[in-house]
C-alpha cells in the first residue's frame, strides 16, 4: 500500500502548467504595444508629409500672424478669462454662503441660480447678453465687449464655483467655528477670518480647473461681435486661416492655448497630490 501511495502522490518538484497571471499581463501589454507601433507605421507611410507641411506647418504663414498672436489675441483671451474668473469667484462665494445660510429664501435663491446657470450652455448666455439692448433700449454694459465677456463668463462660472466653495466650507472641521464662537467672535467674522481662507485652500485644485475651462470658453466671445483689436485666440486663428487659405494659424492658436492649459493642469494635479498626501 505504501508503494502504491508513493506512486500516486504528486511530486513536489513537478512544474505548474500554464502561464502565471504576471506573464500573461506582460504578453498582453507587448501585443498592445506591437499593434500600436504597426498602426503608427501604417499611418506614417500613408500620410502625405509634403502636403501636411504646406498645410499645417507653413512657417511663412505662421510668421505673418506675429506678434499679433500674442500682443492682441492672447492678451485679450487672458483679459476675458481673468475678468470672468474674478466675477465668478466673488459671486460664487456669495452664492455658497447663501446656500449654507439658515435663512430659507437665501438658500432658495442660491439653489435656483446654481441650477439655472449650470443647466444653460454658455453660448446661449452670450446670445442673451448680446440681446440685452433689445430688452433695455439704450442699456450698455461698462467696458463694451470686455464687460459683456466678463459678465457671460462670470455668471456661468459662479454657479460651478459656488458648489466648489460650498464643499470646501463644509470640509473645514466644525470645531474651527465652535472654537471661534467660544472666543466671542461673531459668526460672519469667523467665516471671513477662519473658515473661508481654509475653504479656499481646499478648493484651489478645482478652481484651477475652472480657470482652464474659462480659458477655453472665452473663444465664444466672438458671438458678441468683436473688432480686430478685441479678437481672442480662436477667432484670430480662424481669421488668419481664412485670409491666407491655410490652416497653419489654427494650429499655432492651438499650441498657444496649450502653452497655458498644460502648465495650469500640472499645477492643479500637484495641488491635488499635495492635499492627498496631507490627509
Amino acid at each position: 500500500m505504501s508503494a502504491v501511495s508513493e506512486q500516486q502522490a504528486p511530486s513536489p518538484a513537478e512544474p505548474r502548467k500554464g502561464l502565471s497571471p504576471r506573464k500573461k499581463q506582460r504578453i498582453s501589454r507587448a501585443v498592445q504595444y506591437a499593434v500600436l507601433v504597426v498602426i503608427l507605421v501604417v499611418l506614417a507611410a500613408l500620410a502625405d508629409w509634403k502636403a501636411i507641411g504646406e498645410s499645417f506647418l507653413n512657417l511663412d504663414v505662421a510668421g505673418k500672424g506675429l506678434p499679433d498672436l500674442f500682443t492682441v489675441a492672447l492678451r485679450n483671451t487672458v483679459i476675458y478669462t481673468l475678468s470672468g474668473f474674478a466675477l465668478g469667484f466673488v459671486l460664487g462665494l456669495v452664492l455658497a454662503l447663501m446656500r449654507l445660510s439658515s435663512v430659507a429664501p437665501y438658500r432658495w435663491l442660491s439653489v435656483t441660480y446654481i441650477e439655472i446657470f449650470r443647466g444653460l450652455p454658455i453660448l446661449l448666455i452670450f446670445l442673451m447678453i448680446g440681446s440685452l439692448p433689445l430688452a433695455f433700449p439704450g442699456f450698455e454694459l461698462p467696458g463694451g465687449v470686455y464687460g459683456s465677456a466678463a459678465l457671460g463668463l462670470g455668471v456661468v462660472s459662479a454657479a460651478y464655483m459656488a458648489e466648489n466653495f460650498r464643499a470646501g466650507i463644509q470640509a473645514v472641521p466644525k470645531g474651527q467655528m465652535e472654537a471661534a464662537r467660544s472666543l466671542g467672535m461673531p459668526h460672519m467674522r469667523a467665516m471671513i477670518s477662519i473658515i473661508i481662507p481654509q475653504a479656499i485652500r481646499i478648493v484651489l485644485p478645482p478652481l484651477t480647473n475652472q480657470l482652464v475651462m474659462l480659458l477655453k470658453d472665452s473663444s465664444l466671445v466672438l458671438i458678441l461681435g468683436v473688432t480686430a483689436a478685441q479678437v481672442e485666440l480662436a477667432k484670430f486663428g480662424n481669421d488668419q486661416s481664412s485670409t491666407y487659405a491655410n490652416p497653419t494659424p489654427i494650429l499655432a492658436t492651438g499650441l498657444t492655448y496649450l502653452l497655458i492649459t498644460i502648465p495650469l493642469g500640472y499645477v492643479a494635479r500637484r495641488m491635488e497630490a499635495r492635499q492627498g498626501a496631507g490627509r
